[in-house]
């Protein structure tokens, strides 16, 4: 008798294995629940109006479902996301929050900005809980932008669904990506030029547009870039042939016999900063989708820089892990391949894998090479990593028993076919992941691109952070300043210290309203760089 697929075991492992009920009763995380009218069930599109009630008595306090909404209790418009991961058991779910009138209403959710675009992210494919969690985490820390995050356990028409990870969605907001709102009558100077959010993605004809150039890896293949905020059925056809010459001309330069030079190149295109720290992430995770999917940019006005960013980073359950996948750079258990280099493994959807151009250029590569082992002093040191993963692990040892007890899935290889060892308890999980980590940092610390000493360019490499800010914004650089202005938006001067010499600075800004800032620095080298903030 032939044998099923494998696909069709694990699916029917699945089905076997999912089926266990959960009374909670409290918890110590935020509750989120849900209730369809008539318990009809959730689709992926539309998005169906349901009711929803957040709880969250604050730190140390109990959360019972009998608690009132006391973080919202309203209208939301509700919908399966997701590809891969909506096939699996523990659905993840995009809602809207809505007014009764059913219209965008912007809230604050458990302390995140207020908006009106929320992702629940499921965790039946990652049994840490922390795959997503950690590399936003990281790239914040970096000085970027990444989605605001926040653990909760979901009820869904009365029956407990498990921890899930409620998410900022992706899109154009002054407490998300900070760019210009791009309106469908902005058609002509300064206003046509910014902000748009696009991505390399799983696309159709009708949301994406085709490169004109195959990457430097995979001669002859076919690149589609998505166009995602605003979507494709507000864009103008003005604006969308504005943003593929944009992106086309990048693409005629970097593919230039002289696409390093120090002014012409492609320098003039992109926010090298934020390339090198994306590059950096994707590949200490060695994400698998980090090139072809899920992977976003986006780009300003002219007037505010016009440059393309990379990021913000999203969709990490593939990635921390050892995969049967049929690429050496993803297989192995030593810590060792390179995620940038998947378009040698076939993959789809076609990334544009502008970082191996990037990487031909010795200035990048050393600026990888720089930023990479001064992280490895900060917040990639394996300490700071194990004290990241050791308090999300607490705050989550009581709900993760909840967890597994409705998802049986400990001891079981399910969602990313992953090699090696399926630990049969929540502690194991989290031995498991500081030890995938501890190998891959050794194999990139021996083989990392570019050479030191290399790579100091002419952009001087800084980060500020907390994204948004609170009481105190703190500014780094590997190259030292000398000076910092901070503006209001109408361009009065707030603040001003002058004569430093420093590579680190913190300034008070608890006394200003919540609102949008500049903040300018001033190097030793004579460059000035600006840079938009938030005060929550």
């Amino acid at each position: 008798m032939k044998k099923p697929p494998v696909y069709l075991l694990t699916l029917l492992l699945t089905a076997i294995t999912a089926q266990s009920q959960v009374n909670l009763t409290s918890s110590n995380l935020p509750l989120v629940i849900i209730t369809t009218p008539g318990g009809q069930s959730i689709v992926n599109e539309p998005k169906i109006t349901a009711s929803m009630k957040i709880i969250y008595n604050g730190a140390g306090q109990r959360n019972t479902s009998a608690d009132p909404g006391n973080v919202y209790d309203g209208v939301v418009g509700i919908e399966i996301r997701g590809r891969h991961s909506s096939t699996l058991p523990q659905k993840p779910y995009g809602f809207e929050t809505r007014d009764i009138n059913g219209g965008n209403l912007n809230v604050s959710l458990l302390g995140m900005p207020e908006e009106n675009d929320w992702i629940l992210t499921a965790n039946y494919n990652d049994k840490t809980f922390l795959r997503n969690l950690l590399a936003f985490e990281i790239f914040r820390k970096m000085g970027h932008y990444a989605p605001g995050t926040r653990y909760c356990e979901v009820i869904l028409n009365g029956s407990y669904d498990g921890i899930y990870l409620l998410c900022e969605k992706i899109k154009q907001d002054k407490n998300r990506v900070d760019i210009a709102k791009l309106n469908p009558d902005d058609n002509s100077g300064d206003d046509l030029t910014g902000g748009y959010i696009f991505s390399t993605d799983y696309y159709t004809a009708s949301d994406s547009w085709l490169s004109d150039h195959s990457p430097v890896n995979k001669p002859g293949a076919r690149v589609h870039y998505v166009y995602c905020d605003p979507k494709p059925d507000v864009l103008s056809e003005i604006q969308k042939a504005y943003l593929k010459d944009h992106v086309n001309s990048f693409e005629d330069v970097l593919y230039d016999r002289y696409f390093d030079d120090r002014h012409k190149g492609y320098n003039k295109y992109i926010d090298v900063n934020s390339f090198v720290d994306y590059f950096i992430l994707s590949e200490l995770t060695r994400n698998i989708d980090a090139y072809k999917k899920s992977r976003f940019f986006y780009k300003d006005k002219a007037s505010d820089g016009g440059l393309i960013h990379s990021g913000p980073p999203w969709d990490f359950d593939w990635a921390w892990k050892d995969i049967k996948e049929n690429c050496t750079h993803f297989s192995q258990s030593d810590g060792s391949g390179w995620a940038y280099r998947i378009n040698e493994c076939g993959a789809w959807p076609v990334p544009p894998s502008w970082e191996v151009r990037l990487i031909q250029d010795k200035n990048f590569s050393g600026r990888v090479y720089n930023r990479w082992f001064s992280l490895r002093k900060t917040i990639l040191a394996e300490e700071y990593l194990h004290h990241l993963i050791d308090s999300a692990a607490l705050l989550l040892d009581e709900a993760q028993e909840r967890h597994f007890t409705r998802w049986d899935i400990l001891g079981r290889n399910v969602g990313t076919p992953e090699y090696g060892e399926q630990p049969e308890s929540y502690a194991g999980e989290i031995v498991k992941f500081k030890t995938w980590i501890a190998r891959r940092l050794k194999w990139l610390d021996a083989n990392m691109v570019g050479k030191p000493g290399t790579g100091n360019g002419d952009i001087a490499f800084y980060r500020i952070y907390p994204v948004p800010a609170d009481g105190q914004l703190n500014i780094e650089s590997e190259k030292i300043f000398t000076g910092l202005e901070l503006y209001s938006v109408t361009g009065a001067r707030l603040r001003q210290i002058t004569h430093c010499s420093a590579n680190q600075i913190t300034v008070d800004i608890s006394g200003l309203e919540s609102g949008l800032y500049i903040i300018r620095i001033r190097f030793a080298s004579g460059e000035v760089v600006s840079r938009k903030f938030v005060k929550q």
